[in-house]
């Protein structure tokens, strides 16, 4: 295990002004897993791809274990990547796949069998070992690049985007396998992801990225109910937060949708009123949705299927936030106020 730090990483790509990551500073802790999320095109892919020794940084420095690694190559950093791809040899079986690092590396025969036979029970892929790639389910073709990389006893795993190739039902099984196996190696984990379901159930730590920069790093639960900017209030959270203009402070309040609740409910005592508006209703089986405006702000309620609708559609009614549950943002630059500053 080790820990990963980047110190002011940058990289400009030639012939572009803009920085695709841009002087950046986050350090992984030992055994965690890491995800970093964002739109495309906001630098993940290109910090993971430095962190691993597949492009050279502009500035800046890597290490990884309290090691200087940013001028090693990848084979010396102690590092194992999964690519989107998988990168599977497709002439070669699934156990001929798993073992190329170890023949590359000289291992004795016996000493191969050894850890290919621990890599493929951890991964439940013992009775796959004969079959070639195009053989496999996507599911299971990711479990032959998870075992490839696990053979080589890495310090660090750098995961790109591994289950964006599976359809949504298998996805959530394999969001499932994959915690479970980081869990039980126990070895630092950064991971990518543009899925935001992804880094809420997966990620003990998410670094929101955007435009080259880190915008929040924090845990699931803090990067939803306490966001650092607008920025991240509206890329965390399906649907995201309703941000409402308060034209006498000229800021911007922040509420998320299952906070929006009618005036007259219960526990609503000590709220922000707004009158809604609303357009339509969207029904999700085990929620529905109200889709609508206060002002000129589109604004999204989310109800349990259980709980009668309020409002009909055409209609408007008055519904409040609990300030405990509203956030102000500076209209300006997108920033979070100050907690104390919300009334």
């Amino acid at each position: 295990m080790a820990v990963v730090e980047v110190r002011g990483l940058t990289k400009r790509f030639d012939g572009t002004g803009a920085a695709a990551v841009d002087g950046i500073d986050i350090a992984s802790r030992d055994g965690e897993f890491l995800v970093l999320l964002g739109p495309s095109g906001c630098g993940k892919t290109t910090l993971l791809r430095m962190i691993g020794g597949l492009e050279p940084p502009t500035a800046g420095d890597i290490l990884i274990g309290g090691r200087v690694v940013t001028d090693l190559p990848p084979r010396a950093r102690q590092i194992a990547m999964v690519f989107q791809s998988y990168a599977l040899y497709p002439h070669m079986s699934v156990k001929d796949n798993i073992a190329f690092p170890l023949k590359a590396a000289n291992m004795p025969k016996a000493a191969q069998q050894e850890r290919i036979a621990w890599a493929a029970g951890i991964l439940g892929i013992d009775h796959l070992l004969g079959r070639k790639p195009r053989q496999l389910s996507g599911g299971q073709r990711q479990r032959v690049a998870l075992a490839r990389a696990l053979v080589r006893e890495p310090n660090v795993f750098l995961l790109d985007e591994p289950l964006s190739n599976l359809d949504a039902q298998r996805r959530a099984s394999a969001r499932d396998e994959l915690q479970q196996f980081q869990r039980r190696v126990a070895t630092t984990t950064i991971y990518v992801t543009h899925d935001q379901v992804e880094a809420m159930g997966m990620g003990d730590r998410i670094a929101v990225m955007e435009q080259g920069h880190i915008r929040q790093l924090g845990p699931p639960q803090e990067i939803y109910d306490e966001p650092a900017d607008t920025f991240v209030a509206t890329f965390v959270g399906s649907p995201p937060m309703n941000l409402v203009p308060d034209p006498a402070a000229g800021d911007l309040l922040g509420f998320r949708p299952e906070h929006f609740q009618p005036a007259a409910a219960d526990g609503v005592n000590g709220a922000a009123r707004f009158p809604f508006h609303v357009h339509r209703m969207e029904y999700l089986g085990a929620e529905r949705l109200l889709y609508g405006e206060v002002g000129e702000a589109k604004v999204i309620a989310r109800f349990p299927v259980t709980v009668p609708i309020p409002v009909e559609p055409g209609a408007t009614a008055e519904f409040a936030v609990p300030l405990r549950h509203l956030k102000r943002f500076d209209a300006k630059t997108g920033l979070r106020r100050p907690a104390r500053s919300v009334s």
